[in-house]
């Protein structure tokens, strides 16, 4: 797959609200990427099954927590591309649409997990437990619950009670808080009168970010551990390197192959060495996890070149681009039933086999919404996680990355580039 001739994985047959053109301003990359990174899909099913695989005890998958801040990453990515995408087109950033679109894509699934949990808690755990998620949900609701669990010092990685079932809503959370000023701060950066250019200015911004979070995410993890992991500032620098990512898509397409491709690959092994060598007693996020965000934003910028032997080689495969559509689903789904299912139980974990039970079962509920044609919504997720109905198809890329050429082995049902449109992870 080289620089100008690559093959692409895309879909078609979206819902009607997701039908954007391959120059449209949802596509969650900049607009001199391609509109449709599967590299990046890829990497959300990478992210997703160190978590699930993580919480049902796979054995060796011990710090399957990483897969979190993966995403954080990619959501960071996706959203900068979007505003970049439409400020190029529009020459403006409409706040009010950008945050019209997350609600689309976020509220329904999330709100349909939480109905689902709390009736099951009370039906199945009884009044205590039901009340329990009752209250957990309030918070899940306005996505405030990461605050919640940063004040009752809840200990994500070693707590020997029974987690709160909607526990995974917390980084869900960190991203919409985030996001309540990162549109403010891109109208701010673009108003200012420099001689950089708008793009420069908000790489300074982004860096700028990137180093206060990340200190005070060591200072943090070390003085309140349990703050330092489910609170936003922290966890900031995450989403803003994946925004420089976006923003340095220019400079990174003229990358040589062989680069690119080592540190697409280079990115991928650093994921995989977090998720497999990290473990509950890691202290985390603090330096450590450096490591799999950088992993991840070092994935991204190496796909930007498209070389020809880069980790999308493999991301790219139906099987692993099937899971990157439901990730948003699967990741919402799954916690709430391994919890259930254990407390249920009277433990606080299930052995492995029964686990991944109801993993499938977690698949089958990411799944379904995309089979029922009066739920469209429920399945499409926000920009970390982006789902599509999935059916790939190749082409070959033309002169520009967004708009490419209806030719190749295999094409586009229509020439328009299906992309996409958007936390954990818009």
């Amino acid at each position: 797959m080289g620089d100008t001739d690559a093959e692409m994985v895309t879909t078609d047959t979206l819902p009607a609200d997701e039908r954007i053109s391959s120059s449209g301003l949802e596509a969650g990359t900049a607009p001199e990427d391609r509109s449709f990174r599967p590299d990046v899909q890829g990497l959300r099913a990478v992210a997703v099954l160190l978590v699930v695989l993580f919480h049902a005890h796979v054995p060796g998958i011990s710090g399957g927590y990483v897969g979190v801040d993966v995403f954080f990453v990619i959501s960071g990515f996706v959203i900068t591309g979007v505003l970049l995408r439409e400020r190029t087109a529009k020459g403006s950033t409409s706040i009010a649409s950008f945050y019209a679109r997350r609600a689309r894509r976020i509220i329904p699934a999330a709100t349909l997990v939480i109905i689902v949990a709390v009736i099951a808690s009370y039906v199945l755990l009884g009044p205590i437990s039901g009340n329990a998620t009752s209250g957990d949900a309030r918070w899940a609701s306005v996505f405030l619950v990461n605050v919640h669990f940063a004040e009752s010092g809840t200990n994500y990685l070693a707590s020997l009670s029974p987690p709160s079932v909607l526990q995974n809503y917390w980084s869900l959370a960190v991203e919409e808080q985030f996001y309540l000023v990162y549109p403010a701060i891109v109208l701010v950066v673009a108003a200012l009168s420099t001689r950089l250019s708008f793009r420069r200015r908000l790489g300074v911004v982004l860096c700028a970010a990137v180093i206060a979070s990340l200190i005070y995410s060591i200072v943090q993890t070390h003085s309140h551990p349990a703050a330092a992991y489910f609170s936003v500032l922290p966890r900031v620098w995450e989403l803003a390197i994946g925004g420089l990512v976006a923003v340095c898509t220019v400079e990174l397409r003229r990358l040589s192959a062989p680069i690119a491709a080592a540190m697409s690959w280079l990115g991928l092994g650093l994921i995989l060495l977090a998720g497999f060598a990290f473990t509950a007693s890691t202290v985390y996020p603090g330096w450590a996890v450096i490591i799999p965000a950088g992993g991840a934003a070092l994935l991204i910028a190496g796909g930007a070149a498209v070389p020809a032997y880069g980790v999308e080689t493999i991301l790219r495969l139906r099987p692993i681009q099937w899971i990157g559509v439901i990730s948003y689903s699967l990741y919402l789904w799954h916690w709430p039933i391994l919890t259930i299912a254990a407390e249920r139980r009277g433990t606080t974990s299930l052995p492995v086999a029964d686990g991944m039970l109801w993993v499938l079962v977690s698949l089958v509920l990411a799944t379904a919404p995309q089979q029922v044609p009066w739920l469209p919504s429920v399945g499409q997720p926000a920009h970390g996680w982006v789902s599509h109905r999935l059916r790939p198809r190749r082409i070959h890329h033309g002169d520009s990355p967004s708009q490419p050429r209806c030719a190749g082995r295999l094409k586009f049902d229509r020439c328009d580039g299906h992309t996409m449109p958007t936390s954990a992870q818009e």
